[in-house]
């Protein structure tokens, strides 16, 4: 780097890459540290056996969970972070779930910022990630400014016919809002593999190809790769970061800047703030509260293979969704969740609830399954943490608020079987499962109640920011890229304007 950097940002996926391209092109000098490296596009990378059996681009760590038990976290470190095994779907928080709502098992909080706030920065990062759909048949979509930028990618037949029997049930599929390039002249080739697995060719609209490469191109940015931040070094009286320590090239050396964003997922950003902890700050950076690390969240998930006596030839299946029972239904006035298509399981794949299941057998079943996600809010509890115990990575989370979930899940079954689907397997995803992990260094209005104001910005240390999924106070029941590009945006428009006098939106 030639010039001291204005702003460190730790990390490139959804939220790191998003704000350092804004930043970069509102003028700011921006060094980006990231442990991992570029995925290099190859055929392994469509690879069932190379991606799911051998699991070749994840990283081979063990973390303990709250019984002190080794387990494989789902988790990437790589440029473009998880968005590049993401499976596209950017789907708007509704606005209720910015307000407090009853569930079933408990309240959800309300954030500190409403959807209005954060309405024209979805727009842009609709835009910015080139999202296709329509939203305009979800009974539950909220207020928009501006429509989707590209149209739905359409339904293949098989799926066609799936949404119309649907409708005839009374509900309200619509397209699933999808980050791909398929405008005529983009890389998407509808092919069967968004869902875990990095592309090929490109065509995944993820936050390395729409954000990182362009923001690079800027001239203003500078990329660490292979380069680990070990911890912050506050200045002496607490109230700043001083400097970011990195493990680099197998040297271990500080760098400084201005100002300071961390952006490594909801698990090591917090981590990473415990690490840091000083005379002035004991309890670790950002964490005069003692929430760092606490309300630790992922989503209730269950996967669900429906099978029908005709064979499904869908290769592209991620086209549809519905959330008629997201707030709930007549006989249940709690929340339940979203129900969406996942791209097509293949042999190899998590068969939902068959994990010894021979491989013939399998292939049977997928020739002829529809496949499904059913997605619903996980509470955050105080006691669903992330620590570090005696230096390793514990996830100490018991499960909550599965009534809701439950309930949607026997709606969901008995339905299927009513448009002919009469085998319907389905695996609920274990509380572990660390993908769409959220909620550990949450906004708040007060120090007293979250360690970040509602820009990210650390109550603790003025300098510091935090932008990944770690901010959500409540987790809703949708994929929260879409909300941390839209955040990102939002923070990095924020950081130009009182730290830098930039002008930025």
């Amino acid at each position: 780097m030639l010039r001291k950097p204005d702003v460190i940002v730790i990390g490139s996926g959804a939220g790191g890459a998003t704000l350092t391209k804004r930043l970069s092109e509102l003028g700011a000098e921006v060094l980006v540290i990231e442990r991992g490296r570029p995925i290099p596009r190859e055929p392994d990378n469509w690879d069932v056996d190379k991606v799911f059996g051998q699991r070749k681009y994840s990283p081979f760590e063990t973390w303990l969970d709250r019984r002190g038990e080794e387990f494989r976290p789902s988790t990437w470190y790589n440029f473009g972070g998880s968005t590049k095994f993401f499976g596209t779907v950017m789907t708007r928080l509704r606005s209720r779930d910015f307000e407090a709502v009853e569930h079933a098992e408990g309240v959800s909080p309300a954030w500190p910022i409403r959807y209005a706030d954060i309405e024209p920065y979805y727009c842009e990062a609709e835009q910015l990630f080139g999202v296709h759909g329509d939203s305009s048949a979800d009974p539950t979509e909220p207020f928009r400014s501006a429509p989707l930028p590209f149209g739905a990618v359409g339904s293949e037949p098989f799926i066609a016919r799936v949404a119309e029997k649907l409708e005839r049930k009374g509900l309200h599929p619509f397209p699933l809002p999808v980050a791909v390039d398929l405008h005529p002249g983009g890389k998407c080739v509808r092919c069967g593999t968004c869902d875990g697995f990095p592309c090929a060719v490109g065509g995944k609209n993820d936050a390395e190809t729409r954000c990182l490469e362009p923001a690079v191109k800027t001239g203003r940015v500078t990329i660490w790769a292979g380069t680990l931040a070990r911890r912050l070094i506050l200045a002496p009286d607490g109230k700043s970061v001083a400097a970011v320590e990195v493990e680099r090239e197998g040297e271990v050396q500080t760098i400084s800047a201005r100002v300071v964003v961390l952006s490594s997922g909801a698990v090591n950003s917090a981590l990473l703030l415990l690490r840091s902890a000083t005379d002035t700050a004991p309890d670790g950076a950002a964490n005069s509260s003692g929430l760092v690390g606490r309300h630790y969240m992922t989503h209730n998930l269950t996967t669900m293979m429906a099978v029908s006596p005709e064979v499904n030839p869908t290769r592209f299946q991620k086209t549809l969704a519905f959330n008629d029972f997201y707030d709930g239904d007549d006989s249940f006035r709690y929340p339940m969740g979203n129900v969406q298509t996942l791209g097509k399981l293949q042999p190899g794949m998590l068969v939902a609830g068959a994990k010894y299941l021979p491989r013939f057998m399998g292939r049977a079943l997928t020739r002829r399954s529809l496949d499904l996600l059913v997605t619903s809010e996980d509470l955050p509890h105080r006691d669903n943490r992330v620590s570090l115990d005696g230096g390793r990575v514990r996830i100490s989370v018991k499960p909550n608020n599965l009534t809701g979930h439950r309930r949607l899940n026997r709606k969901l079954i008995a339905l299927l079987r009513s448009i002919g689907f009469p085998l319907v397997l389905s695996k609920t995803l274990p509380v572990n499962f660390t993908a769409a992990q959220c909620g550990t260094v949450r906004m708040g209005q007060s120090p007293a109640e979250a360690p970040l104001d509602p820009y990210c910005r650390s109550f603790d240390q003025s300098n510091l920011f935090v932008v990944d999924a770690s901010f959500f106070p409540a987790s809703g029941a949708v994929n929260p890229a879409l909300t941390i590009a839209a955040q990102a945006l939002r923070v990095a428009d924020h950081i130009a304007r009182t730290e830098f006098g930039l002008s930025g939106g």
